[in-house]
């Protein structure tokens, strides 16, 4: 294989002595890493079919360039492995878009980490589940991958903790924080196809998250009751937390979404339900604690959505069990929910006459 890098190398003896090399530079989340060799680096370049050069893109506050290279080094120190690639190339691009705001994101004293959701075929060709333990590292594919955003950030952004990471606590999002739709157990169109992308393109969304809410209701088959322990989960985040609309995940379990399907609930009829019912008042912070930012505006209504369409309906987790998640914004419309197609245009402009 011809390797063809432009980045530094360094002479390492061996597996131990990388380890200390990377960690007393900074270079690591904490955990161990895969020493990036040349060749490991390039087996990804070329899966994805990327000179080590390309440009995914630019961080505009600081004016970062962001290579193919540096994304796949980053990402065999994660431990991916070249199949894995093209996601974490399609995360970084739909990062680098102006609506979801990279720097404020990973810079903010809210802690938020990026969330990546995986749809469509590649999620087969690369083990990437949305069963079992789902937001816990439930397959090698998604825990790689989530972490190899949060490596990237480390050592091309310096998104590291007192550095431009100000976060007062985070959340163990920051460390892995990504997961496949179970789209064949959802009865659903996928997110993906929700937000525009074929099904039969694969698709990854990123959004800047904060930590899993999770809910529990096994007390009823009325959708409505179901789906209200959601809303209200997302009415104590707007007391507790952030007022402001924007988007928001609800991870429903296949508990929850057999009961929803049996009474024809559709993911829109879902999203429409919750855009009416998660609403508090702003005279409702007065109760946690928040009375001196009530001012004259006690009598006025919040709702969760900016439309239904805010709303991200992902089916996902074990066969069993009535245990649901809400997954928060950082700060409302600040920072929006991206999806991109991986290694396809959706959309696009066709090319001029000349160039076809």
């Amino acid at each position: 294989m011809e390797v063809n890098l432009n980045s530094a190398s360094y002479e390492l003896k061996d597996f131990d002595e990388a380890q200390e090399f990377f960690h007393s530079r900074g270079w690591t989340d904490g955990f161990p890493i895969v020493p990036p060799t040349p060749e490991s680096v390039q087996a990804c370049l070329e899966w994805a079919n990327l000179p080590a050069g390309e440009l995914i893109g630019v961080e505009p506050v600081r004016e970062r360039a962001i290579t193919a290279e540096k994304l796949a080094i980053n990402a065999v120190m994660a431990g991916c492995l070249p199949s894995h690639f093209p996601v974490v190339v399609t995360a970084w691009t739909a990062m680098l878009q102006e609506e979801f705001l990279l720097h404020g994101a990973s810079a903010s004293t809210g802690g938020c980490a990026i969330l990546v959701i995986v749809n469509g075929p590649i999620r087969l060709e690369i083990g990437a589940g949305g069963g079992f333990n789902a937001l816990g590292g439930g397959d090698r594919a998604s825990a790689v991958i989530g972490r190899a955003i949060r490596l990237g950030l480390i050592n091309i952004l310096e998104v590291s903790p007192g550095a431009i990471d100000r976060s007062t606590l985070g959340h163990p999002g920051k460390i892995s924080y990504c997961l496949a739709e179970d789209e064949e157990g959802a009865g659903w169109p996928s997110l993906a196809e929700m937000r525009g992308i074929p099904a039969d393109v694969s698709a990854v969304t990123v959004f800047a998250a904060g930590a899993p809410r999770q809910i529990m209701n096994e007390w009823t088959t009325e959708p409505e009751e179901i789906l209200e322990t959601y809303a209200a989960e997302m009415r104590a985040n707007m007391r507790n937390y952030s007022i402001w609309s924007g988007n928001y995940v609800i991870v429903v379990p296949k508990q929850h979404r057999d009961h929803l399907r049996s009474a024809g609930w559709s993911k829109s009829d879902i999203a429409e339900f919750i855009y009416r019912k998660a609403r508090i008042k702003r005279g409702e912070w007065a109760k946690v604690g928040k009375g001196a930012v009530v001012r004259d505006k006690s009598d006025t209504e919040y709702c969760a959505l900016p439309s239904p369409d805010h709303l991200l309906v992902l089916a996902a987790g074990g066969p069993a069990g009535g245990f649901g998640a809400v997954i928060p914004p950082w700060l409302g419309l600040k920072s929006q929910a991206v999806t991109l197609a991986v290694g396809a245009c959706v959309d696009c402009e066709p090319p001029p006459p000349e160039l076809r």
